[in-house]
C-alpha cells in the first residue's frame, strides 16, 4: 500500500536509464517515513544505498528546507551518492500529501493500522496552515478596531481641538469610503494583475520561505493609491494644500511605477538603479519645497513672513525656526519616507498596516492646524486597510514600489505643509527601524572588511523584519507585533501634534 503511496513525490534522475524500485516500507515513527531506496542501472550495476527521509511537515517545518507550494519550484536536493563518482541528484518536490488507503475494508492488518494512525497523528500540524491564514484575518479585525474606536474617539471631541464646528463623522467618514471603494476595486484589479502576468520578481538573497511568492502579483498601488486620492479630494475640492500633497503623492507614485515597469521589462528585481531612483525623489522633493515656499498656505503661524518656515515642538520648547533649511528638511523626508515605506514592504500586511496607523496619527496632529489634510490623511488610511484585505497573510497582491514610495511621499508631503516633522518621525517609527537596521548592516560590512578583510553583520538579514524571520519568528507574529507598536505611536504622534500646534 505505501508503494502507491509515494507517488506524488517526483524523482528527477540525471541519468538516462535508472530505475527506481520502491520496496514496501512501514514508518519507524509517528513523524517520518524511511525509505531505503536502490538505484539500479541498466547494466545490472548497484549504486550505494541512499537513506532518504520524508517527513509530514508543515509549512513552517526546517527539517528539509522550506517546502514550496504547488505551483513553486523550491525543491530539495539530495546526493545519491556520497563519493565523487555520483550519479547525480535527487530532487524531491512534495506535491500533496502522503496518500494512505482510506478504504472502509472489513479486514486492516496490524501494520496497516499502525501506519494509517501514524499518518494522521503526523499530519495534525497540517492544520495550523489554515490557522496560519486565519491569523491574517484576526490581526486586521484587531487593526480595524483600533483604528475605527479611534477615529470615532476624535470625531467626538474634534470640535474642542480645532474650536470651529465640523461635519458629523468628519475623520470616520473618508476612511469608510475609501476602505470600501478599495476592497471592492480590489477584486477586479487583482485577478488583473494577475491575468497581465505583473508577478512579484523576488531577490536571490532574500528568506527561502518567500520562494512561493514569486507568482503574487505586484503593483496594487496602481488602484488603492488613486483611489485614496480621489476621496480626499473630492471632499475637499477647494483645498489648495490637498491639491499639492496629492500632487506630491501621484508623482512618487510614478517614480514607483517606472521601477516596477523597468523590473518586468529586465525580468529583474530592480528596475532603476538606486542612484536614478534617489535623483527622481530629490526632484520631486525639491519641487514641492519650492511650490511650498511660494504658495500661501493656511497655516497659523503663515501670518509672519519670518514664521512661515517652523517646526511646531511640544512645550516647552515652543516654536523652531528653521528658514531656508526648511527646504532642506522637506526634501530630506520625503527620500526617506518614501525609501522606509519601501523597505518595509516585505512581509504580508506589514507596510500596508504601519502605513494606516502613520496616516491616523499625523492626521491626529495634522488637525488643529489643517482640517482638510486630516481628511487627506484618513482617506489614505482607509485605502491601505481597504488594500489590506488583498494584502493580508497569505497576500493575493502586493503594493510594490508604487504603492510603498505613493506612501511615503503622501506622509511626508503632510508634514512639510505643516511642520509636523516630529511626529511624522514617531508615526513612521516601524520605517525608521527598518531604514536605520539597513544602514546599520551596510556600514557595518564595510567598516569590517575594509579593517579585517572580512564584512561581518550585525543581523542575519536586513532589513530587520528579515532578521525576525530567520530567527524562527512566523510573518503574522511579526506584523502583528509591528501593528501592536505602530498604535502605540500613532497614539503618542497625534497627542504630541495635538500639543505642538
Amino acid at each position: 500500500m505505501l508503494s502507491h503511496s509515494l507517488s506524488p513525490l517526483a524523482f528527477l534522475l540525471p541519468r538516462r536509464g535508472l530505475s527506481l524500485p520502491l520496496p514496501y516500507c512501514s514508518p519507524s515513527d509517528s513523524r517520518c517515513l524511511r525509505c531505503s531506496c536502490s538505484l539500479k542501472l541498466l547494466n545490472g550495476h548497484e549504486s550505494p544505498r541512499r537513506l532518504v527521509r520524508i517527513g509530514a511537515m508543515d509549512e513552517g517545518s526546517t527539517s528539509l528546507g522550506d517546502w514550496g507550494d504547488n505551483d513553486g519550484v523550491v525543491g530539495n536536493m539530495l546526493p545519491s551518492s556520497e563519493g565523487e563518482e555520483s550519479d547525480g541528484e535527487i530532487i524531491i518536490n512534495p506535491v500533496s500529501d502522503i496518500d494512505f488507503s482510506t478504504s472502509n475494508e472489513r479486514f486492516i492488518s496490524s501494520n496497516d493500522s499502525l501506519s494509517l494512525a501514524a499518518h494522521r497523528f503526523a499530519m495534525i500540524g497540517k492544520g495550523h496552515k489554515k490557522n496560519r491564514i486565519k491569523y491574517g484575518i484576526l490581526v486586521n479585525a484587531g487593526l480595524i478596531t483600533f483604528l475605527m474606536m479611534l477615529l470615532l474617539l476624535v470625531d467626538c471631541y474634534a470640535w474642542r481641538i480645532v474650536r470651529i464646528p465640523l461635519e458629523p463623522f468628519f475623520m470616520t467618514r473618508p476612511f469608510f469610503i475609501s476602505a470600501v471603494l478599495v476592497s471592492g476595486a480590489g477584486y477586479i484589479c487583482v485577478p488583473l494583475l494577475h491575468s497581465l502576468k505583473m508577478h512579484q520578481l523576488l531577490r536571490k538573497e532574500g528568506p527561502v520561505r518567500h520562494s512561493s511568492k514569486r507568482r503574487t502579483p505586484t503593483m496594487g498601488g496602481l488602484f488603492f493609491v488613486p483611489i485614496g486620492v480621489v476621496v480626499a479630494k473630492s471632499m475637499c475640492f477647494s483645498s489648495i494644500e490637498v491639491s499639492g500633497v496629492a500632487t506630491a503623492t501621484l508623482a512618487f507614485a510614478a517614480i514607483g511605477l517606472l521601477d516596477d515597469i523597468l523590473s518586468h521589462v529586465k525580468n529583474h528585481n530592480s528596475g532603476l538603479s538606486a542612484w536614478m531612483r534617489i535623483l527622481l525623489e530629490v526632484v520631486a522633493g525639491t519641487w514641492f519645497s519650492f511650490w511650498l515656499n511660494a504658495t500661501n498656505i493656511s497655516s497659523p503661524y503663515g501670518m509672519y513672513t519670518f514664521l512661515k518656515m517652523v517646526v511646531p515642538l511640544p512645550p516647552p520648547l515652543g516654536l523652531l525656526c528653521l528658514g531656508k533649511y526648511y527646504l532642506s528638511l522637506t526634501t530630506f523626508c520625503f527620500i526617506s519616507m518614501g525609501n522606509g515605506v519601501n523597505l518595509t514592504d516585505g512581509l504580508d500586511g506589514l507596510a500596508g498596516g504601519t502605513a494606516a496607523l502613520a496616516f491616523i496619527g499625523m492626521s491626529i496632529s495634522v488637525l488643529p492646524i489643517c482640517p482638510d489634510l486630516a481628511i487627506f490623511g484618513t482617506s489614505m488610511a482607509g485605502a491601505c486597510f481597504g488594500f489590506l484585505l488583498h494584502n493580508r497573510y497569505k497576500a493575493s497582491v502586493f503594493m510594490g514600489d508604487t504603492g510603498s514610495l505613493a506612501l511615503g511621499g503622501a506622509l511626508a508631503a503632510m508634514a512639510a505643509c505643516t511642520g509636523m516633522f516630529f511626529p511624522l518621525f514617531i508615526s513612521s517609527g516601524i520605517f525608521v527601524l527598518e531604514t536605520v537596521s539597513v544602514i546599520m548592516q551596510v556600514s557595518y560590512f564595510k567598516t569590517t572588511k575594509f579593517f579585517w578583510g572580512a564584512g561581518g553583520r550585525l543581523f542575519r538579514m536586513a532589513p530587520f523584519h528579515h532578521h525576525l524571520e530567520l530567527c524562527g519568528l512566523k510573518e503574522p507574529i511579526i506584523v502583528a507585533g509591528a501593528y501592536i507598536i505602530s498604535c502605540w505611536l500613532a497614539v503618542v504622534a497625534g497627542y504630541v501634534g495635538l500639543i505642538s500646534a
